[in-house]
């Protein structure tokens, strides 16, 4: 229950509070006083995406507050929950906006966003505006007010669901059929490209390993006979033979030095051990230098096979085994195409099975609801001066889709014997006035601790049928609140508590304020709604009798 209310410097407001109670609640005042600026407050401070210019002139920042009173197992305690935010005696929604268009929210002295602010709405406030009947003149939006009516979140939701499922399922079949498709026409190609690549079978790394190889090849018979060369020169006929003789001619006049040729030998020993290494590290050369000339060919062979392959792909030559494998998962699309067609085939007509009955389902619900719906306005018109009218929900079919395969259309009869018709094309003003009030009240039945916001929805009425119309909001205040902005006397009367919008202007600025009626002004207040400008005698007993029990 929303119990109160504190505007600061928004539009023509500089600074208002009001206290608002259970019961209904009439807010009445002059066509332009600042009516609608009440209700363009509440919806800043709920989230809603309303007017961009709020701020006053001359204000830095306008400020909205609004404090709630939440019953046990309120739906809003979930949302705060969800969102972290903490519950004190009551919940109060705090919102600035800047002159430079920046917003700010915070919910029981938390920040917050406009986000989490428009979920708490939708739990404890709900608005029916002017121009409310314009969604219900629109058969578009017939359906989701009946969806609505019967509770169908869960099944659109189910629907929803088997639709996206078989629309995947169709997209996947499709996606399944352009690629075998593009396989059958490329068939030969692949085949002849994986064999000729699982014939030569490359390796990443191998040509260059080959060039290495073959780069060596060419250059080992300039180089072996140097190396050859080289071998004799540390042979025995060389290096090993001198330095042997070295060695002996020392060793037989080594005592007779007195050991001023230690060193001498042992240095020797040393260079007879590395030319021995040596001329093995050279024989290994000479040896690994030995080849085939046929060798050679096919080092050249394989190794021009595998360039002539990448350049004809346009791939490296490293990158020619993966490229070998992209091609057989392309032709295994082909060879596994009549499984794959099969299995995605199964899938499509399981799916399709799924929403065909998700569909039927819904549409069944709807068929119950609609019923129900008709019933229940039937009810409702009643107590509006409206008990000969008729009022009907069709369903016909309509193409697949992710809500289902209904179109749903309301059409009313306004006199016994009359064709039933389009509401746009059979009801007047105020008779759309009193079935879209109605069409509210079954809607909102099952919507607890929710506060009711009717804007002018009594407009186009006057009379005996006001009366009845500020009759049913008062029944439907009861145990609850609501909240009606109006310009008729009759539905005034019946509020439980009144307040006066009022246009203040000076020389500098205009600005609207608000006042709480009590007994004698709100017979003043009514008597003007009844009579104009001059307040009569007459009209002020008027008022007495309207607000009269």
């Amino acid at each position: 229950m929303l119990r109160g209310l504190d505007i600061r410097d928004m539009l023509i407001i500089d600074r208002l509070e009001l206290a608002f109670q259970p019961g209904l609640n009439v807010l009445t005042g002059e066509t332009g006083a600042g009516k609608s600026i009440l209700l363009d407050a509440l919806g800043f401070v709920l989230g809603w995406r309303g007017r961009a210019e709020l701020v006053r002139q001359g204000a830095d920042q306008g400020e909205v507050s609004a404090w709630f009173d939440l019953p046990d197992g309120h739906p809003a305690i979930a949302v705060l929950k969800d969102a972290g935010i903490a519950l004190d005696d009551e919940l109060i929604l705090r919102r600035i906006n800047t002159r430079d268009g920046r917003k700010t929210a915070w919910i029981n002295d938390r920040r917050a966003s406009g986000e989490v602010l428009r979920r708490l709405s939708d739990t404890l406030v709900e608005l029916h505006g002017q121009h409310d009947d314009r969604g219900l003149l629109n058969p578009r939006g017939h359906r989701q007010l009946l969806d609505s009516y019967a509770g169908l979140e869960a099944d659109l939701k189910e629907t929803r669901a088997a639709w996206r499922a078989w629309s995947q399922a169709r997209d996947a079949l499709a996606e399944a059929e352009s690629r075998i498709a593009q396989a059958r026409a490329e068939e030969d190609y692949l085949r002849h490209a994986v064999g000729e690549l699982d014939a030569l079978a490359p390796a990443a790394g191998e040509e260059a390993q080959l060039d290495t190889q073959r780069r060596f090849m060419q250059a080992s018979e300039k180089i072996r006979a140097d190396i050859a060369k080289a071998g004799e020169a540390l042979g025995l006929n060389g290096a090993e033979g001198m330095t042997g003789d070295a060695s002996r001619w020392l060793q037989g006049v080594v005592e007779a030095a007195e050991g001023r040729l230690d060193g001498p030998m042992e240095a020797i020993e040393r260079a007879l051990l590395a030319l021995d290494e040596a001329q093995s590290g050279v024989a290994d050369c000479l040896d690994a230098l030995s080849f085939d000339v046929s060798e050679l060919e096919a080092v050249e062979e394989r190794l021009f096979a595998i360039r002539g392959l990448a350049r004809k792909h346009s791939v490296l030559a490293d990158d020619l085994a993966d490229f070998a494998q992209t091609l057989r998962r392309r032709l295994s699309v082909l060879d596994d195409s009549a499984r794959d067609l099969a299995v995605l085939t199964a899938a499509l007509a399981q799916a399709r099975g799924t929403y065909d009955a998700a569909a039927k389902s819904l549409r069944d619900k709807r068929l119950r609801a609609a019923r129900e719906l008709d019933a229940a306005m039937a009810q409702e018109l009643a107590p509006l001066k409206m008990e000969r009218a008729v009022f009907a929900t069709h369903l016909t079919d309509a193409d697949a889709g992710p809500e289902g395969i209904d179109t749903v259309a309301f059409t009313v009869a306004t006199n016994p014997g009359a064709p039933a018709g389009p509401l746009n094309k059979i009801a007047s003003g105020g008779e759309l006035s009193r079935f879209l009030l109605a069409l509210k009240v079954c809607l909102t039945q099952s919507t607890d601790g929710l506060t009711l916001i009717f804007d002018e929805i009594d407009r186009g009425v006057g009379g005996a049928t006001a009366d009845a119309v500020g009759r049913r909001l008062a029944d439907l205040a009861q145990g609850g609140q609501v909240l009606v902005v109006t310009h008729s006397p009759q539905v005034a009367a019946l509020g439980g508590h009144h307040w006066r919008v009022e246009k203040q202007q000076d020389a500098d600025e205009t600005r609207s304020t608000v006042v709480a009626l009590d007994a004698q002004a709100r017979v003043d207040e009514i008597a003007r709604m009844l009579s104009g400008d001059r307040i009569t005698d007459a009209a002020r007993e008027a008022a007495r009798v309207l607000i009269a029990p």
